[in-house]
């Protein structure tokens, strides 16, 4: 006889384990094409590329093609390579010990990096050197990665629109879409120690009734909640979680002062699938693209400025650990779902790859405009320690909001 508890066991071992792969291979493919954007740009312009690289170093294993033989050259273990060179783009004289570009893997998964000859400015002399191009090329080529994350984001919600795409169906939809899947109040956050994560709800879980009252939009859920506000009694909610139904029970708390009723603690929308003919759906995948940046931009604006006030988070940020939670979570709802998350972790990158802070393409893009204000460039040696510390900041805030990820995971 097999021990259901062992079967059971192993059954989530094998989720964590496709979550883990699936997590890597979108995260594979969104550096891959951000970081082929500067390679192919840099190249077309001519710049000497002297490494492509996926992860941070130690490096693990790179080949390049020798341009005698023809034949491609492995190149096993760290060799020169550091973080310190592959982020601040400093030149140490051993570039040159390959005789092409080096397409390596590195240890640290966290990122990538294309290192480009003289892109801190030095070599501005040598015609294929990054120094040398014109301000305008320069500013191309480190915008390309995050142009290619908006258009591997608009691609994806193309295929998506054309197989269906989860949305939010509260305000309607324009009457060519074609509506797949019919609406249903779902769950798109969880609070913080609310009711609703102490029962156990989670992303993605469907509001069926409450106390045996159906809940079919947000609006029943409002009206419910506005009407029961004197009911301080713990409430049986029936959740749909995939194909299975469960029953929850969770009270209902002010959650924000000043609001008129008290909730458990969630975020729900209308969502449904929807679809588009295929000759509309490159053009709406590209527009919902669009939306997206403006979004996470303005997400962005409002963490930093209740940050800059001492206000705090206004919401969760995760970092790898909890993005890929998130991405099992989508991969569990299905393909739809899978796909929006992975094109909004592509703009999410190029929307933080844009801001002007140094290590990240806006900052480098930063230096180049203060050299033309200005009509000379910063000393190379203050913009390399600007993307190194800048780096270095990125890293000690990925290592906290990962160790905070992992604590809500075990705690």
């Amino acid at each position: 006889m097999y021990n259901p508890i062992v079967i059971l066991h192993l059954i989530y071992k094998q989720s964590q384990f496709m979550t883990i792969i699936i997590f890597i291979l979108i995260l594979g493919l969104v550096v891959l094409v951000h970081e082929f954007g500067h390679f192919i740009t840099a190249r077309k312009s001519g710049m000497k590329v002297f490494e492509f690289g996926f992860g941070f170093p130690p490096r693990a294993v790179g080949v390049y093609r020798d341009p005698i033989t023809k034949k491609f050259v492995w190149v096993i273990g760290k060799g020169k390579s550091s973080i310190k060179e592959a982020v601040s783009g400093e030149e140490t004289g051993e570039e040159n010990q390959f005789p092409a570009t080096l397409y390596s893997f590195n240890w640290l998964p966290l990122g990538g990096f294309c290192k480009m000859k003289g892109e801190n400015g030095e070599k501005a002399n040598e015609p294929d050197s990054f120094g040398f191009q014109k301000a305008w090329k320069r500013i191309v080529v480190l915008s390309a990665g995050v142009t290619m994350n908006f258009i591997l984001a608009g691609l994806l919600l193309s295929i998506g629109f054309i197989i269906g795409l989860p949305a939010d169906l509260s305000m309607g939809v324009d009457n060519k879409a074609i509506i797949i899947q019919e609406p249903a109040v779902m769950v798109q956050m969880v609070e913080k120690d609310s009711p609703a994560e102490k029962a156990g709800l989670k992303y993605g879980d469907k509001i069926i009734s409450i106390n045996n009252t159906a809940i079919k939009t947000v609006d029943d859920l409002v009206n419910y909640l506005k009407a029961n506000i004197a009911d301080q009694t713990s409430k049986t909610v029936a959740v749909l979680r995939g194909t299975e139904e469960m029953t929850l029970t969770m009270d209902t708390v002010q959650i924000k002062e000043g609001e008129d009723y008290l909730r458990f603690g969630f975020s729900p929308a209308d969502v449904g699938i929807i679809r588009y003919p295929w000759y509309l759906s490159i053009y709406k995948g590209f527009v919902a693209a669009g939306f997206g940046v403006i979004n996470i931009f303005l997400a962005f604006v409002i963490l930093i400025k209740n940050l800059v006030i001492g206000q705090g988070l206004a919401f969760e940020v995760s970092g790898p650990v909890g993005i890929a939670v998130m991405v099992g979570d989508s991969a569990r709802l299905g393909i739809s779902y899978l796909i929006n998350v992975a094109a909004m972790i592509s703009l999410s990158l190029a929307v933080i790859n844009i801001l002007p802070i140094p290590a990240l393409d806006g900052g480098r893009i930063l230096f180049i405009l203060i050299e033309k204000i200005f009509r000379r460039p910063v000393p190379m040696k203050y913009e390399q320690l600007a993307h190194t510390i800048g780096f270095l900041l990125l890293m000690i805030l990925i290592i906290v909001v990962t160790g905070r990820d992992v604590w809500g995971l075990i705690k």
